[in-house]
């Protein structure tokens, strides 16, 4: 693959050209139309491991690449999150403090997808509810999820990722929960991780000044009780210290000349797990 596409800023940011975004579309629609399929598992009884077992089924069918199987050693097509779980659960393992990985209800799951189209990664991670929901499961749900938004209309030209950040972090903290601050999105494009840091938390005018052909993911975790969180043994698995709820959503997007564009916007509109 081509990894010096592009120009590099003063801060290490590639900067794509206008041609690089199509790639992107590609990917970043493959990633999203997988994840709309993921819908109709979450139902009391299913585990972790079979949803996995579909995503890399469906990551093959299409003659896709995993980003993730083999990455650092991981050796599944997603990582998938239940309830104080904030991020990197493994697909297959026990759920933290049960006796299985079966989803049961009230859960709340994040599942993230990495594929690689044509050499270009699409990134995403959504939310799914296994119905019904508590209210206060809910709540943290929508916040996070309007985090997200808040933090992607922060990205246009001339603005920072101090900017992207304030907007996450004052909208969390104003609805009384906590921003995760151990974790953060990333850039991508040709290469799965690469500049910048993208914090989800910081303050406005300060860090690098976004241009237009960044790439990047936003992807804020935001827990119920406080920030922190810890690794558990697997390496891998990070949970709430407090094991107060997590949720998390992703997308993959790319500055143009007047905002951004959001490359993994759901093509069935099932972002949210209860539209």
């Amino acid at each position: 693959m081509d990894e010096t596409r592009g120009r590099i800023t003063k801060d290490g940011i590639r900067i794509y050209e206008d041609a690089d975004f199509a790639g992107m579309r590609a990917a970043g629609r493959a990633a999203a139309e997988i994840l709309d399929l993921v819908s109709p598992l979450m139902q009391v009884g299913v585990t972790t491991g079979e949803i996995d077992a579909f995503i890399r089924d469906e990551v093959e069918r299409r003659g896709l690449i995993s980003a993730t199987i083999g990455y650092r050693g991981y050796q599944h097509a997603s990582c998938i999150s239940v309830n104080h779980v904030v991020c990197h659960g493994i697909p297959g393992n026990k759920i933290p403090g049960r006796s299985s990985d079966a989803l049961v209800a009230g859960d709340i799951v994040n599942i993230d997808v990495t594929v690689v189209v044509d050499g270009w990664f699409g990134d995403s991670s959504r939310m799914y509810a296994v119905l019904p929901l508590k209210p206060f499961a809910q709540r943290l749900v929508t916040v996070t999820h309007e985090a997200l938004m808040r933090g992607i209309a922060a990205v246009k030209p001339g603005n920072t990722f101090g900017d992207i950040g304030h907007a996450i972090q004052t909208h969390v903290e104003g609805a009384r929960v906590s921003v995760v601050r151990d974790f953060c999105g990333h850039g991508l494009g040709r290469v799965f991780h690469a500049p910048p840091n993208v914090l989800h938390y910081g303050r406005a005018g300060t860090g690098a000044v976004l241009e237009e052909g960044m790439f990047f993911t936003i992807e804020p975790m935001v827990n119920l009780g406080r920030p922190e969180t810890k690794t558990l043994s697997d390496d891998w698995t990070a949970i709430t210290r407090d094991k107060s709820l997590s949720a998390q959503f992703e997308h993959s997007v790319g500055v143009t000349a007047t905002g951004c564009e959001i490359f993994t916007l759901s093509p069935a509109g099932k972002f949210h797990p209860t539209w």
